[in-house]
């Protein structure tokens, strides 16, 4: 009987090493690895993820939009995180969405978004939010991944650019020397500066309430209180020098910022003054020195008058 018993058993084992050998024994009763599940062998990728890139599990913090063949780019602390779970949750610019996501291979489609509903006073972040919320619910996207990047694509051409690496912070407005780099008046699209005034024209906002800098000829120093988004500028006190048209000209153009208010809205590096007239100026914050804007105010506040 024993003898049996022994032949049995080792048949037994022949036929599931058979089995095995096959790829015919299903693991985990019945459940095929690679499915999505936490425990799968795919581990990560999400739907199919045994051909599909590796988009579940991490952080993305969203860099651009491109829509129409205009590009976006996101505000600082927008991000998206995909789970294995079939949700998605994150920050397009301003409020927190959720929404359920379908990944099957490399191709993902995003369900109706639930959102917080907090109004935020920065309008570049809303309109962001807005433009990001309409993309994805518009149909499927087709992701790529290389390495720390992330790139969800869909048919039409349309593109949200992602990166795993965190944002590096947005310069801070007090105690950066903002270096403008062009001029426009919000109907045309603004202008670079002059090349003879490339990197001399500058602003840096004190912790003192106050704006120093060059406007291109004159010093100027002013009274700055930035809040919700504005910024209110007193009258300017400038020196009273004489410099070559192109210098007058920006500087004149500079001078429409003063003695009222102006929107202002920080990306990264880039500050954006929108004046009450609709003069849009652009400055590129300077990482080169200490950050403490305080030689600029030193300098740019020596002798300045009244106009």
């Amino acid at each position: 009987m024993s003898r049996h018993i022994v032949m049995h058993t080792q048949r037994l084992t022949l036929t599931l090493t058979a089995l095995a050998s096959a790829g015919l024994l299903l693991t985990a009763c019945g459940t095929e690895s690679g499915a999505g599940s936490e425990g799968g062998s795919g581990g990560g990728s999400g739907g199919s993820a045994e051909n599909g890139p590796r988009v579940t599990g991490v952080r993305w913090h969203v860099e651009s939009l491109t829509a129409s063949g205009r590009k976006h780019t996101a505000p600082e602390g927008a991000y998206l995180k995909i789970g294995k779970d079939g949700r998605a949750d994150g920050s397009y610019g301003c409020n927190h969405v959720g929404s359920d996501v379908s990944v099957k291979g490399d191709t993902l489609e995003f369900g109706e978004p639930v959102m917080t509903k907090r109004a935020c006073t920065d309008e570049s972040r809303m309109d962001f939010e807005k433009q990001l919320v309409r993309a994805l619910g518009e149909g499927e996207f087709t992701a790529k991944v290389d390495g720390d990047r992330m790139t969800l694509t869909t048919a039409e051409g349309d593109r949200v650019d992602f990166t795993s690496q965190p944002a590096e912070p947005a310069a801070p407005l007090t105690g950066t020397k903002w270096t403008v780099h062009d001029i426009g008046d919000g109907r045309a699209a603004a202008a670079p500066l002059p090349k003879a005034l490339d990197g001399k024209v500058h602003l840096t906002f004190g912790a003192d309430g106050k704006v120093r800098g060059n406007l291109g000829c004159n010093d100027v120093t002013a009274r700055a209180e930035a809040a919700d988004g504005w910024i209110t500028f007193g009258a300017p006190a400038t020196t009273r020098k004489m410099c070559p048209g192109d210098a007058m000209t920006t500087e004149r153009k500079l001078l429409k910022l003063f003695d009222g208010k102006a929107r202002y809205a920080i990306s990264k590096d880039t500050l954006k003054l929108t004046a009450a007239d609709s003069t849009v100026i652009s400055a590129r914050a300077d990482r080169k020195g200490d950050g403490s804007g305080k030689n600029d105010e030193n300098e740019s506040g020596k002798g300045a008058e009244k106009k």
